[in-house]
């Protein structure tokens, strides 16, 4: 089984590889005449989100706009519910030169940054105004400098947005110690699993496509996510409640290899770029509008929606930075976007 599954990546790499040199500069398609044709340049986006998820049709967007901008030039697809391979073979495609961009978190790039895990941390911002600010500082630029010269990703765009993340329980949540004891499937980075750890809930780690038959089976007791992927994944169908608790702000990015990146001409890489921000920036303003859809359409079918008091988690959270280390580089940044603690 191992080789077989070893089999099949070395051919998905081979059949990705081919088709980025095919259009690696100084490679152009031939005509039929002999001559050298406008170069065409691929780029594969990929998501394990489902096709119906909005940071899917987000990144269709902004495929169609390059496919537009770009005269034909770059030929952007979106491969979604992990078609490439998970969210980590794809990071390791795309550092390996494969052209490949994936979506990407700020706990998955806490990795090899560790600091840029804290944008994913517990209430380090309040909503997406604040999140984009971060972006935009001098520090969140020399994470991304980081990690372009010592591990060859290039962040094409982090201005994403997926919505602020909720409890889904068969429980009522109206305080921290109503979490106690409860299983609840969170993303598997330290500075999530602390998060909810502090609340007083068990964290899992376990693969979203999962998590309706884990709460289904009550392997768990519930999930923490935001309304843009529980509301299309059906969650509704075997919780009971929503716990509006905004914990996490989902900041999105999309990222490449700085070696395909640097393969393209340069006026390329600064459409990539700009529209990718842009594009990124604009879908965000549509997603609060979104949430509140889902929110209502998930109550119609039968979930309760309880809204805490915030401060008793954002209190329970508050140890956590000085547990990992966190404190002083978050009042470094909120000196920089002006936001006081």
């Amino acid at each position: 089984m191992k080789q077989k599954i070893v089999l099949t990546g070395i051919l998905l790499a081979a059949v990705l590889f081919t088709a980025g040199c095919a259009h690696m500069p100084g490679m152009g398609v031939k005509n039929m005449a002999g001559t050298h044709e406008q170069d065409v340049y691929e780029l594969k986006i990929s998501t394990s989100q489902t096709e119906q998820s909005l940071i899917t049709k987000n990144y269709q967007k902004l495929a169609d706009e390059l496919n537009t901008r770009s005269n034909g030039r770059l030929k952007v697809d979106v491969l979604p519910a992990g078609q490439l391979g998970s969210d980590e073979d794809v990071i390791e495609q795309a550092i390996q030169g494969l052209n490949v961009a994936v979506n990407v978190d700020a706990a998955r790039m806490g990795q090899y940054v560790s600091d840029f895990s804290i944008m994913m941390m517990g209430y380090f911002t309040d909503n997406y105004e604040e999140a984009y600010r971060v972006t935009q500082s001098e520090t969140f630029q020399g994470w991304c400098d980081t990690l372009e010269k010592d591990h060859g990703i290039k962040i094409l765009s982090f201005t994403f947005y997926d919505g602020p993340r909720q409890f889904l329980t068969n429980k009522e949540i109206k305080e921290p110690s109503d979490l106690n004891g409860l299983r609840i499937r969170t993303i598997g980075q330290e500075v999530c699993t602390e998060t909810i750890q502090a609340m007083g809930a068990v964290p899992i780690a376990m693969s979203w496509g999962e998590v309706y038959n884990g709460i289904q089976s009550k392997a768990l007791e519930g999930c923490e996510a935001q309304n843009t992927s529980t509301y299309p994944s059906r969650l509704y169908e075997v919780a009971d409640y929503q716990t509006k608790t905004n914990h996490f702000q989902l900041m999105q990015g999309l990222a490449c290899g700085q070696a395909w990146f640097d393969y393209l001409p340069e006026d390329l890489q600064e459409l990539l770029v700009e529209t990718a921000l842009e594009v990124g920036k604009e879908t965000a303003a549509s997603v609060m509008d979104e949430v509140a859809d889902s929110e209502k359409k998930m109550e119609e079918a039968g979930l309760i929606v309880c809204e805490p008091d915030i401060q008793l988690f954002k209190d329970a959270v508050e140890p956590v930075y000085d547990k990992l280390g966190l404190s002083d580089l978050r009042a470094q940044i909120y000196k920089e976007i002006g936001k006081t603690e």
